[in-house]
């Protein structure tokens, strides 16, 4: 296809923000008037065009568009195809087709080129950036965003899926995960203050969880590791975290709590008892105590689910004062689990949720993170 060797010279030279004009030259080539790129900003509550094309923001409730980004499905209406963007499982936006006559095939390999290059190129230049930023970032999110991997992650049937909030404004959340043989590793912490001091123990800690897991140690060994070096670079602070490790292949599920609330655990539409929390000091504050953490070890089945979250999902409060909640927090997840709506999409609902339960003004950082397990 010649639209695809004019997308595919993009990989070698160009920018991201040069795809607009690339689209529209190999639009006729797929028999579309006009094809344009809608990115998902920060917030995930609407697509806006990639700098550079043309046409207006589209809102994701209510919207064919909106519809083919949430479902991770195409849509079609009125002459428009809209074909989500997936990098890997991660969810970029929608590529939107002006077509009366479309060849999904064609243009689903046309979409799955679109996504490979914005995932690409977007470190070239500042346009996917300009495109997902509603308002200006602070320099203490600017710092925790560009530390974290992508939202979702999946492999043989393993996924894991985040969402972070305030996202213009967070500094004290953040979360990791790396698949490495059979082992996923995943990891949730909350770091005691705010702003840019917060901000810089989160880069320490999430720097050094990665050192110690590329080193090859022990997820008690990576737990003293970063207990240490919070204790000598920043005395008297600390952070709450849970370290879990997933063997992929079996299901057993190991992890501890450093000071951190205990994970929701779902199986087959209900809530087991949560595993034992805390089994160790909060992070920097490990020295406090003769024993070292201790590693829990459960066995999972196909289908269960583990929701990791920080204190600000839970202790937001409405206008009452009342707080979200674990029981509201349990009872939301499986109702979206029961309906078959996708693990990253349930995140975005949450996230979308705890807003609105605060009245769209958060006090506190509010972080979730849902692995999902079946057997490869």
């Amino acid at each position: 296809m010649e639209a695809v060797r004019r997308l595919m010279d993009l990989r070698h030279r160009g920018r991201a923000e040069d795809l607009p004009q690339v689209l529209a030259t190999a639009a006729p080539l797929l028999d579309a008037a006009s094809v344009t790129v809608l990115l998902v900003d920060y917030g995930q509550l609407a697509l806006h065009p990639l700098r550079g094309s043309t046409g207006a923001s589209i809102d994701l409730e209510g919207t064919e568009a909106g519809l083919a980004f949430t479902t991770a499905q195409p849509r079609w209406a009125d002459g428009c195809v809209w074909l989500p963007l997936l990098h890997g499982a991660e969810r970029l936006g929608v590529l939107q087709f002006q077509t009366k006559n479309p060849d999904l095939h064609d243009l689903e390999i046309i979409a799955a080129l679109v996504a490979e290059l914005i995932a690409s190129r977007r470190f070239y230049g500042d346009a996917v950036e300009h495109t997902r930023r509603r308002m200006p970032m602070q320099l203490a999110a600017e710092i925790v965003w560009n530390q974290l991997p992508p939202l979702t992650f999946a492999v043989d049937g393993t996924m894991v899926t985040a969402v972070l909030e305030p996202c213009y404004e967070v500094g004290g959340d953040a979360f990791d995960y790396a698949a490495n043989g059979d082992t996923l590793h995943v990891a949730l912490f909350d770091t005691v203050g705010h702003g840019m001091s917060a901000s810089a123990l989160t880069t320490l800690t999430l720097n050094t969880y990665r050192n110690a897991r590329r080193s090859g140690l022990s997820l008690l060994d990576t737990c003293r590791s970063i207990d240490k070096w919070i204790r000598s670079q920043y005395p008297g602070a600390f952070v709450t975290a849970l370290l879990a490790e997933l063997d992929m292949a079996t299901g057993t599920y190991r992890r501890i709590s450093a000071g951190h609330p205990a994970e929701l655990f779902l199986r087959d539409g209900r809530a087991l008892p949560p595993l034992p929390t805390p089994n160790g000091l909060p992070l920097g504050l490990g020295h406090m105590l003769p024993r070292p953490p201790r590693v829990i070890e459960e066995q999972l089945r196909p289908g269960d689910a583990l929701v990791l979250y920080t204190d600000g999902i839970t202790e937001a409060r409405d206008a009452a004062g009342t707080l979200f909640g674990v029981e509201r927090l349990g009872d939301f997840l499986l109702r979206d689990l029961g309906r078959g709506i996708p693990a990253p999409e349930i995140m975005r609902r949450l996230v979308q949720a705890i807003v609105s339960y605060e009245e769209g003004e958060l006090r506190d950082d509010a972080t979730a993170a849902m692995l999902q397990w079946r057997r490869h």
